[in-house]
């Protein structure tokens, strides 16, 4: 499915556009994830050659683990990317997507990891660590 799809921070200091397909979502439990939310992430993913930054003068990147990066906004601090450099996709948080996205969620990950505060009470599939499962079509 190409999509046509646009995206912001809460803000709006940050814009993105989408001009290929979206992967379907995944919810990512592990600890990283965690502490830059503030609960498990939700995200999809786009081919970097199909994804354009519109306006980032408050995009901050975040070097998490050695070759991964975490976009947000300084100004109003929200979340919008993951990004292994080695890898031809982009993840973009799904709830930054202007709605309706079209997307659905599919699977978690690194569900070991999770709060103890919560159930994963779906019927999606439960993965302890990363999925090749989920793709961008």
């Amino acid at each position: 499915m190409t999509n046509n799809a646009m995206g912001s921070c809460l803000c709006g200091a940050v814009k993105y556009h989408v001009t290929g397909p979206l992967r379907p979502v995944v919810a990512c439990h592990c600890g990283q994830c965690q502490k830059s939310s503030g609960h498990h992430v939700a995200a999809t993913s786009a081919n970097k050659d199909d994804f354009e930054l519109l306006q980032e003068q408050s995009l901050k990147w975040f070097f998490s683990s050695p070759g991964i990066r975490r976009g947000f906004c300084f100004e109003c601090g929200g979340n919008l990317f993951w990004d292994n450099t080695q890898l031809p996709s982009i993840s973009i948080f799904a709830g930054t997507l202007d709605q309706p996205s079209g997307l659905q969620l599919v699977e978690h990950i690194y569900v070991d990891a999770k709060s103890d505060y919560y159930e994963i009470t779906d019927a999606l599939p439960q993965r302890r660590g990363f999925s090749m499962t989920a793709r961008i079509k």
